[in-house]
């Protein structure tokens, strides 16, 4: 480590897992930025992650530019060496994985920012939901945390995707030909295959929203199933009848036209099952169809689940053949977790508040942001958890009489209080000065502003 960073021993030694991504300088800056990011409570950019980590005068502020900028690491391989921590300590063996995509703008400013623009932002507060910033599409693995009854989406991959790829897949001039950055869908297709090549044999079960479908899903290992919510417009066929033998020409690849999910659920029969999503158990009727959707994945077989509540019908859209109905009506209402991890990175830690613009350093900050996130949540699953500051929390703040689980403010808030009392106390533990008996005090209080 370099001189000035001081880490806990229980967040030393999670870290040290990720030493192999970097070179030795790196690895330090990697170390001091992440938990500089966590410790800020205010301005976090760059050089505000120094500022949290107390190293503002100990580290000079081009070393943390460097390090998004022109370090050699690669956020990839970064994010899967965090992956297989995540299925490590927290997925029991042999099960199978969960994972979660979605894409997510994080606002900016300024008319040199790499790959900003305006792009639809589902979380802006104007009319046209359109803002100006960068969009990341994101590949998370939705755990189940012992204190927890909600699933929590742990992102892992993240990746930039410029405005405005996808309306061509090449771009042709008179002298040559140059690729241009694809889709979101395609972006999020890669970011799958390279979880399931780190996880040889194991199933992935990925689930998306209604935008997250396109060609590109037909060429997932084999190992993958893909859940996204039907369109209402589309079509869906029947399976192809085999030819009559002695027949010629070429057998068919679709059989009858048999509508859009509306016109399915009109003829469909449904039965009576319970469904427990968000926390509670919903009486639904649910409908099986296998077909083809052959508009987007040509003639690879497809269920299509109806499930209809309180008058609301939901289509689903998956290439998995074996899981029951009501099991993948439950695994896709899990996907809501990435949209909270989303919310919980920008809102509590700063995602995406980090003010650099060249191409490497945006590339890299926002997935760094998120898979800090994620360190925080193992890192409490670990070794942060206790039932007792929950109950102390119900106790200061009697506006909360239901609370029972921690969510992420409270996991970086004990985060942030191990950070500061490790590096507050170096040296002097065992006999602490009043000025340092003070400032552990106002920081104390401080990290859970």
């Amino acid at each position: 480590m370099l001189p000035g960073l001081t880490l806990p021993a229980s967040l030393a030694g999670l870290l040290g897992a990720l030493r192999p991504c970097f070179t030795a300088p790196s690895f330090a800056t990697f170390c001091g930025l992440a938990a500089g990011l966590a410790g800020q409570v205010r301005r976090r950019t760059v050089c505000g992650m120094l500022l949290g980590a107390d190293l503002a005068r100990a580290w000079p502020h081009d070393r943390a530019h460097y390090f998004f900028a022109r370090a050699r690491w690669q956020a990839d391989e970064l994010g899967l060496a965090v992956a297989r921590l995540v299925v490590l300590l927290l997925v029991p063996p042999g099960d199978p994985l969960t994972a979660a995509v979605d894409d997510s703008l994080f606002r900016r400013s300024g008319r040199k920012v790499h790959g900003a623009g305006w792009q639809h932002d589902g979380s802006s507060p104007s009319r046209n939901r359109i803002s100006f910033g960068t969009c990341f599409v994101t590949c998370g693995i939705i755990v189940h945390l012992p204190f927890c009854t909600r699933p929590v989406c742990l992102p892992v991959l993240a990746r930039l995707v410029l405005p405005g790829a996808g309306a061509r897949t090449r771009r042709r001039s008179s002298k040559k030909t140059a690729p241009v950055p694809g889709t979101k869908v395609t972006a999020a297709a890669a970011l799958v295959t390279l979880l399931a090549a780190a996880f040889p044999g194991r199933a992935i079960h990925v689930v998306a929203d209604a935008a997250c479908h396109g060609p590109a899903i037909k060429h997932l290992p084999p190992s993958v199933t893909w859940t996204c919510r039907l369109r209402a417009n589309a079509v869906l066929y029947d399976l192809a009848p085999p030819r009559p033998p002695g027949t010629r020409g070429r057998p068919r690849r679709k059989g009858e036209r048999l509508g859009t999910p509306g016109q399915l659920a009109a003829a469909a029969r449904q039965s009576p099952a319970t469904v427990r999503i968000y926390g509670r158990d919903q009486h639904m009727n649910l409908a099986d169809i296998t077909c083809l959707w052959y508009g987007c994945l040509d003639t690879r077989t497809v269920r299509v689940i109806l499930a209809r509540h309180d008058g609301t019908l939901l289509a689903l859209v998956t290439t998995d053949l074996a899981a029951t109905a009501a099991a993948l009506t439950e695994r896709y209402a899990a996907r809501w977790s990435i949209g909270q991890a989303f919310a919980d990175a920008r809102n509590v830690p700063g995602a995406g508040e980090a003010r650099n613009r060249t191409p490497r350093a945006v590339e890299r900050t926002v997935p760094f942001a998120l898979l800090t996130c994620t360190l925080i949540i193992i890192w409490y699953a670990r070794h942060g958890h206790s039932p007792a500051r929950i109950t102390a929390r119900r106790r200061a703040q009697p506006w909360y009489p239901a609370k029972a689980e921690p969510a992420f403010e409270d996991m970086l808030t004990q985060f942030r209080r191990v950070l500061i009392t490790a590096r507050i106390s170096r040296g002097s533990a065992a006999h602490p000065t009043p000025e340092q008996t003070k400032d552990v005090l106002a920081a104390w209080h401080a990290a859970a502003a």
